[in-house]
């Protein structure tokens, strides 16, 4: 192993607004051996990208306040020259374009494995090459994917069984926030809040409601979709 890497780890800026991805992330990347900072928002991740110069930004290409092609914009104004890696739970071919077009040496789909992170991160740092993570497409069914959460997180069964408690806690806020933006027909919010779920879902194995989630926002008017959202996200509560 590297000594000089184990003596100075690389600092990295994680921009991530869901806890659940969050703690995904922060787990795999104790591998490395790494420092990292997290934001939730553009401003935190200007406030702390403006303090300190990072070895690698990863960032999120939808946040509460912000896209990430523009966050990538304002840093590069504050340190140019530090490589960027942009993560989404959206993998349209429009959206990886815009993403390579606004300076992000790599793209991952989420939910991606710990494996495919690790990887990718190495490679922006200069120490390994890698194809970004292709998003498949899981056509599982039941309510937890034991196999899909241990991939994610390496066989670790505790971090899945502390991931999927997070995950949980917060599920009925998401669920009504969902509701919300459907009654309001407010697409922008329940775009986010769809986005944010999907990750998740991967990252902890609730492929049913992962499932009910891609249809939702594929066809949020369709009443079949909004039942299915609704029976998935009850049956994981229940």
């Amino acid at each position: 192993m590297n000594t000089h890497a184990q003596a100075n780890p690389p600092r990295l800026l994680l921009v991530e607004d869901d806890a659940t991805s969050q703690g995904f992330f922060r787990t795999a990347l104790e591998a490395l051996p790494a420092t990292v900072d997290v934001a939730a928002s553009v401003a935190q991740a200007l406030q702390m990208g403006g303090a300190t110069r990072h070895d690698l930004w990863l960032i999120d290409a939808n946040l509460p306040d912000g896209t990430g092609q523009e966050l990538l914009q304002r840093l590069r104004a504050l340190h140019a020259g530090v490589p960027a890696l942009a993560h989404t739970a959206d993998n349209g071919a429009g959206t990886r374009q815009s993403l390579r077009e606004a300076g992000f040496e790599r793209f991952l789909a989420k939910p991606m494995t710990r494996a495919d992170l690790l990887d990718a991160v190495r490679g922006c740092l200069g120490r390994n090459r890698g194809a970004d993570a292709p998003a498949g497409e899981d056509a599982a069914t039941p309510d937890w994917d034991e196999n899909a959460a241990l991939s994610a997180l390496n066989g670790q069964r505790a971090h899945v069984v502390a991931l999927r408690e997070l995950f949980l806690s917060e599920l009925p806020v998401a669920r009504d926030a969902v509701s919300v933006a459907l009654r309001q027909h407010d697409a922008g919010a329940l775009r986010t809040q769809l986005h944010r779920l999907q990750a998740s879902c991967g990252f902890v194995g609730a492929s049913r409601l992962g499932r009910a989630v891609r249809q939702l926002h594929q066809a949020p008017e369709s009443d079949m979709a909004r039942r299915q959202f609704d029976a998935a996200v009850s049956a994981l509560l229940h």
